[in-house]
Order: C-alpha cells, then sequence, then structure tokens
C-alpha cells in the first residue's frame, strides 16, 4: 500500500493490487475511520465511507490540487 502524501492527518495511498485489469487512475484516503476513493478524470467521489459531506467535499479539493503529482505517482508505480 504505497502512500503517496499526507495532509491534515489524511493518508492518500494506492492498493499495490488494484484489480485486473488494472482501474482507472485513483486515489484512496483514510483517516481514523473514515476511507474515500476518488477517480481522477475527472476527480470525482467514486465510494466513501465514513466522512460527513464537509470532509469529502475538502477531500475532493486537496486530490484536484494534487493531480497532476497523484497522477504521476500512479504511473510510476504502476508503469
Amino acid at each position: 500500500m504505497p502512500v503517496i502524501f499526507r495532509q491534515d492527518g489524511f493518508r492518500f495511498f494506492f492498493y499495490s493490487n488494484e484489480g485486473s485489469p488494472l482501474e482507472p487512475i485513483h486515489v484512496h484516503v483514510r483517516k481514523g475511520e473514515g476511507d474515500a476513493k476518488f477517480w481522477l478524470s475527472p476527480v470525482s467521489l467514486a465510494a466513501s465511507d465514513g466522512f460527513d459531506a464537509r470532509t469529502l467535499r475538502q477531500l475532493e479539493k486537496i486530490v484536484q490540487d494534487r493531480a497532476t503529482f497523484i497522477e504521476r505517482a500512479w504511473h510510476e508505480h504502476f508503469g
């Protein structure tokens, strides 16, 4: 589970086994009991559990702001 970055106590990461065939570029986010998954193109919420709407908006903004960095990390990890 490579961690891409941490921000405001949230961990942004990929699972090393993201399915076969590989799913489109996305990032997982976890903090405490909360978990979310965001697609990158376009940035949108794929799934969530344990985060309120305000937190999800905050996370979507972070993913949007760091989308290029996340995409680069995805290609470095998955080839």
